[in-house]
């Protein structure tokens, strides 16, 4: 699903989404049903434990851990230390617009997480025995692109410490401390620069530190158009009816874009103005983001990630973020031109028919225009309409 907004001037460039109880939804029927009929809970009991292994070094010590309850408020913050692994996501610089029209200083939320290198010993297990499952034979190749992509799942956290960045190749922005979840969350006021701008920063830590070491800030003005983008069969080929199929496509195989989604975003981003922010939601957890930043920078705009915040040390939650309360209603009297939504066509083949039904959808968008939401099954169908849209301004 697909939506476009028109930022008004008098609102703030950020984006807030309202969440429905899963219970409630229409949709969690369709999804119970289809984890009951393919095993989901068997295959979620047999994934290992990732919470057994070990803490023994001086990054979980007592005080260390005590003082991790005080978040960015830690008197005695960590540096990152060479053993580190490090993440800076990307974000979108926002202008604050007061009652009066006036417009004030450039900020930006910036998000990091530190993990232990040296954490992880039992992942030559926990990769064989999603080998197994995916019926993978010892020595195969596609054993390293499994264990790439677990690491996010067995790394310990590290809270408590602190990253220095560089922005824009002269300002440095200390970020931390983090929590105990290890993730930092920093509102920084920001030099300004054009709407439509994207700065780098990056991680000045000590050599032997790995992650992702460069993030990017994408300056988006407060009046304009937005795009927020689903991910999981929108714009990435996903299906997540299946556990088997969701464990080989999310620790197997290649990324694969949806056929022609690519050259639609391409041109979207072509028809507004250049300083529209791009945001892109998924139900994965974040320990997905290294997989689909990847992704994302190859195939489509540059934007924000907006992931499901879930236990990093958590296997078998996976199945469940990716199938358990996955339906959001977002509501923006005014904002909301257009959203487009795909209807997989093959959706036979993942035993979910029902999700197709024209009752399904009339009843998801009660009370919206009906010229404000559109079906497609290919993206050649989707330009005409966007530039009806966005034409009419």
């Amino acid at each position: 699903m697909a939506h476009l907004f028109q930022q008004a001037k008098s609102a703030t460039a950020n984006v807030r989404m309202a969440h429905t109880n899963p219970s409630a939804s229409p949709a969690s029927s369709l999804q119970e049903r289809a984890r009951v009929e393919r095993s989901f809970i068997n295959t979620e009991s047999t994934l290992p434990d990732l919470k057994k292994d070990p803490r023994t070094d001086e990054n979980h010590s007592f005080s260390n851990d005590l003082l991790s309850y005080l978040g960015p408020w830690n008197p005695f913050p960590k540096p990152v230390t060479a053993t580190d692994t490090v993440w800076l996501l990307d974000n979108t610089a926002y202008r604050l617009v007061n009652k009066n029209g006036q417009v004030g200083a450039w900020q930006a939320e910036f998000i990091a997480a530190v993990f232990d290198q040296n954490s992880g010993g039992h992942l030559s297990v926990v990769v064989a025995d999603i080998a197994e499952k995916l019926r993978i034979g010892k020595g195969d190749k596609a054993e390293a692109t499994i264990a790439k992509r677990l690491m996010p799942f067995v790394q310990d956290i590290l809270p408590s410490k602190v990253i220095d960045t560089e922005f824009g190749g002269k300002d440095v922005l200390r970020l931390g401390p983090g929590g105990r979840s290890g993730i930092s969350s920093d509102l920084k006021t920001l030099p300004p620069h054009n709407g439509g701008e994207v700065i780098d920063s990056v991680a000045k830590v000590p050599k032997g530190v790995n992650g992702i070491l460069e993030m990017k800030t994408f300056y988006a003005e407060p009046e304009g158009w937005a795009v927020i983008s689903d991910i999981d069969d929108t714009i990435k080929i996903t299906q997540t009816s299946d556990p088997i199929g969701i464990l080989r496509s999310t620790f197997v195989s290649e990324a694969e874009p949806v056929p022609g989604m690519p050259e639609l975003y391409s041109y979207i981003q072509s028809l507004i103005t250049p300083s529209s922010p791009f945001f892109y939601l998924s139900a994965s957890p974040y320990n997905l983001y290294f997989f689909l930043h990847e992704f994302r920078q190859k195939f489509y705009p540059q934007g924000t990630m907006i992931l499901r915040e879930a236990s990093w040390r958590n296997l078998s939650g996976l199945l469940s973020n990716l199938t358990v309360g996955t339906e959001e209603f977002r509501k923006f009297p005014g904002w909301v031109r257009l959203i487009l939504i795909r209807k997989v066509t093959d959706i036979a083949a993942i035993g979910i028919e029902d999700k197709n039904e024209p009752k399904r959808f009339e009843k998801a968008f009660k009370g919206v225009p009906s010229e404000a939401w559109q079906l497609f099954e290919t993206p050649d169908e989707c330009q005409a309409i966007i530039e009806r849209v966005v034409g009419g301004k």
